[in-house]
């Protein structure tokens, strides 16, 4: 039989109800490994807050409507069933509407350290940055907000609406792991900037932007300029942005490559130079502080919130800072 019904069963001193409900097949996902590797993170997250501001997303209750052979039966109201005797669903107004969008840089230098992205234990910065964006979809999903993901190197590999159901939800999070797994490859160096405006103008409605990157790239037009304007571009759109520079700091900061000599290889053009770290170490490590103190700098002034994301350092940073940013919009 299909659809939701119910038995009533009548005796002198007693009336029973007995609902029938259906299996909504459509409502029961299911996730891979790496979706539920994502979710654990989540969760894992949410249990460690305690006593926090974030445990919820409140809604208001709007009206009743007459429940159809098909719709879900999560928000039927069965006090009114009891009294009525008939189904009736209870509809729901969000206090807020924040439509979000997860951007990743898939960019070869992304692809630094080299690991399997098999478990959280042996991530390079794409493995790091897909489960950050996964664990931040499932906290997404659980506040009821939309969601979409956009994924680029030098053009933009996959773009997706943004929605707020489960089936979405679902949705993005196979393109992740497609990512992952190679199926949705980044080829080339990254286009940020380029990148950015179009998402600002294909995106006119105000909403939040979350931006994984390591910040390299190599292509004439592009430069760190190039890529402060875009952001701005972003944020006078009345977009929030959040962005996260995401590094491995033993190795990109730090320059902990030992004293022997080493051929260093760019992911991205493929030029090769051989040196001893430990000649070259301070000069790259002043270089580094250059370019982040300028990045600070300019989203400090931009009204952009900026964090740096060790893939060494976990995943509760970046949802802590999402949280805090969804609170003040």
């Amino acid at each position: 039989m299909k659809g939701l019904f119910y038995v009533k069963i009548k005796s002198k001193h007693l009336k029973l109800l007995f609902l029938i409900m259906p299996i909504e097949k459509q409502n029961i996902t299911h996730f891979s490994k790496f979706g539920l590797i994502a979710k654990q993170v989540v969760e894992g997250f949410l249990t460690g807050l305690h006593k926090s501001p974030f445990h919820g997303f409140s809604v208001e209750f709007a009206e009743h409507k007459i429940y159809n052979t098909g719709d879900s039966t999560r928000n039927i109201d069965w006090k009114l069933f009891a009294r009525t005797e008939k189904l009736f669903l209870k509809e729901f107004e969000e206090e807020t509407n924040v439509r979000s969008t997860i951007v990743v840089d898939v960019s070869t230098s992304m692809a630094f350290p080299k690991g399997s992205n098999s478990d959280l234990v042996n991530l390079n910065k794409l493995g790091f940055s897909l489960y950050a964006s996964a664990a931040l979809l499932f906290l997404l999903n659980r506040q009821r907000d939309a969601s979409g993901v956009v994924l680029f190197d030098e053009m933009v590999r996959f773009s997706s609406e943004i929605k707020g159901s489960k089936r979405h939800l679902a949705f993005l999070i196979k393109q992740l792991e497609d990512a992952l797994d190679g199926r949705i490859k980044g080829e080339g160096v990254s286009n940020l900037s380029q990148c950015l405006h179009s998402i600002a103008d294909q995106s006119p409605r105000r909403g939040l932007v979350i931006l994984f990157t390591d910040f390299s790239f190599h292509s004439e037009k592009e430069n760190l300029d190039s890529v402060m304007q875009s952001l701005q571009h972003l944020k006078h759109n009345k977009n929030e942005v959040i962005v996260f520079n995401v590094f491995d700091k033993k190795f990109e900061e730090e320059f902990d490559f030992g004293n022997r000599p080493h051929k260093f290889i760019d992911l991205e053009t493929g030029d090769e130079i051989k040196l001893t770290p430990s000649e070259f170490k301070e000069k790259f490590q002043n270089m580094k502080l250059k370019q982040l103190n300028f990045i600070k700098t300019k989203l400090l002034n931009f009204g952009i919130d900026y964090m740096e994301a060790d893939i060494r350092k976990g995943f509760n940073k970046i949802l802590e800072t999402y949280l805090i940013k969804r609170m003040k919009i």
